[in-house]
């Protein structure tokens, strides 16, 4: 088993000299300098800070709670989702599930609040939401 280990390793090994040769070749081969390199690298850098920018606005912080919303229930039914931007602003889904019916709720949240009053669900849906200061 260590002699196959070893063979794959000198294998890859030399794969991967023959392709860094080969790279190296197609690049004098079409006129591919080192000084084209930073220019190249400027625009992936700036390419990178516009994807970062609009990742800002992705509502890419959540959390979901589960509880019993009624003590003769079990079972986690009832649930709360908070989705968030890096700034705060998002909503918080609530569905609470009893015996014979469901309830689905809505709240927007701002700047990591809302104006309209939060179960502790809710709140705890959105502190966990939350990215560490």
């Amino acid at each position: 088993m260590v002699i196959l280990a070893s063979c794959a390793l000198v294998v890859a090994v030399a794969a991967l000299l023959f392709s860094i040769l080969a790279l190296r070749r197609l690049r004098v081969r079409r006129g591919v300098s080192a000084e084209a390199l930073p220019e190249d690298v400027h625009g992936l850098r700036q390419e990178v800070a516009a994807l970062r920018a609009e990742a800002r606005d992705a509502l890419r912080h959540l959390a979901v709670v589960r509880y019993d919303a009624f003590g003769d229930m079990g079972g986690h039914l009832s649930w709360s989702l908070a989705l968030a931007d890096d700034a705060g602003h998002g909503v918080v889904l609530t569905s609470i599930h009893g015996r014979s019916e469901a309830r689905t709720y809505a709240k927007s949240i701002s700047a990591w609040s809302c104006e309209q009053q939060l179960s502790p669900e809710e709140e705890e849906a959105i502190e966990h939401a939350r990215p560490a200061r």
